[in-house]
């Protein structure tokens, strides 16, 4: 069983899946070898995801490993139908996903994932998680594990953790360093300005852009918009990561001071409403707002729309809203990730890591879960050395090795100078 839009697009998505896969020799060679080992041979997979390319080659891994998968949407606007397409039509991976599905339709989904009754899930965001713990106990008995891709994710998931609430371990797969460090910096900082410059087509060079958050994501975004020309802003609540932004050379200011003289302000925060009622009051006419943090909450879209008098779609992807005095708001990917809504999400050399350590997590958590208290637990390092090993011999990349004289003097409080 699945549900997508139209099975007739396969074809295409077969070609974009394998165009993407040329990008991804880390993935690719875990697959070759875990077909011959099947470590995850019958283990049932729930995976809450964006259903992209690269996606469709993490799935294909976890098939060629063994596993029994059904996919599921984490984003109402980030599906590629003909991905969904080819995963249901040539790869015989059940999908429950379709590009705009409204919000009872995108629930209705993640139950249909749940129905496969999962005993590992794969989540990107914990709405999957989340769902299961309210309303699917009975299947939390048997449970191994879980993984999560994303920062936002990783907060809700530490949140319940907090609270005694979480019922099995899970690996924070976000916070590997080969996933931080590269998908969220260089896959976010490419991806949500290829969004916010399709959606618009606007020049940025001279403009003034002004990146809320200042974490991973945030600095690659800064690093990129500065690099198309623009006069970056930095907003933060952290002193050390604002201290950080200025020594990076980025003026650091409160929002209510960067709203007034913003072309674009992007939020990438992960929390709820950093763009609020006292920044739109005094943002600049035709200031454009996008999201590149998971959900949706990062601007508060309830109150631009109270504030507005009349709602205008130029272009696919932007909502003019007029407000009362007469200036004009302009709201991207109804205020969804952009990268993902108006683009299509990150490079897939950077989701190779991401991915490879998806499925290198997933045989971890098969094999150690009974060691495994129910808190959210990072990436074992041998797991991100291998990756970052086996990336840089995909791109013929030698690095030097230590002596056995220095490994001991590392090792060693014996010797001085």
């Amino acid at each position: 069983m699945s549900d997508i839009r139209d099975k007739s697009l396969a074809e295409k998505g077969v070609a974009r899946i394998e165009w993407a896969l040329k990008e991804m020799p880390v993935l690719r060679g875990l697959s070759e070898n875990l077909s011959n080992t099947k470590p995850l041979s019958g283990l049932r997979i729930s995976a809450c995801l964006h259903i992209t390319t690269e996606t469709a080659n993490l799935a294909r891994t976890l098939k060629a490993a063994g596993a029994d998968l059904v996919l599921c949407a984490s984003n109402p606007l980030s599906t590629q139908d003909d991905v969904a397409a080819a995963l249901v039509s040539e790869y015989r991976i059940p999908v429950y996903a379709i590009r705009g599905e409204n919000t009872g339709t995108y629930y209705q989904h993640i139950q249909s994932a749940l129905d496969h009754r999962p005993v590992m899930t794969m989540d990107d965001g914990a709405d999957l998680v989340s769902e299961l713990h309210k309303t699917r106990t009975e299947l939390l008995e048997n449970m191994v594990g879980g993984t999560e891709e994303t920062t936002t994710g990783v907060i809700r998931l530490r949140a319940m953790a907090k609270d005694d609430a979480l019922r099995y371990p899970v690996i924070a797969v976000n916070d590997a360093m080969t996933k931080h460090l590269f998908d969220n910096r260089y896959g976010t900082g490419q991806s949500a300005l290829d969004g916010i410059i399709r959606a618009t087509n606007i020049l940025l060079a001279g403009k003034t852009f002004t990146v809320v958050g200042y974490g991973w994501c945030g600095r690659g975004v800064a690093l990129r918009a500065k690099g198309h020309g623009a006069h970056v802003i930095v907003t933060e609540v952290d002193a050390v990561r604002a201290l950080e932004a200025t020594m990076d050379g980025y003026r650091v200011m409160p929002l209510l001071q960067a709203a007034k003289e913003s072309d674009f302000i992007l939020s990438v925060t992960g929390d709820k409403h950093v763009i609020d009622k006292e920044h739109i009051e005094v943002m600049k006419d035709g200031c454009v707002l996008a999201n590149a943090g998971h959900f949706n909450v990062e601007i508060n879209i309830p109150t631009l729309q109270a504030m507005s008098v009349k709602k205008n779609h130029p272009r696919e992807f932007v909502d003019e809203y007029t407000l009362k005095d007469g200036r004009v708001i302009r709201l991207l990917a109804e205020g969804r990730l952009v990268n993902l809504a108006a683009a299509e999400g990150h490079p897939s050399a950077v989701m190779d890591m991401s991915f490879a350590n998806q499925v290198l997590c997933a045989i971890h958590m098969q094999k150690h879960h009974g060691e495994l208290g129910n808190q959210v637990h990072n990436v074992p390092a041998e797991i991100d050395h291998e990756i970052a090993r086996l990336k840089l011999a995909a791109m013929d990349i030698r690095i030097d090795q230590l002596t056995d004289a220095q490994q001991k003097y590392l090792s060693s409080w014996q010797e001085g100078t």
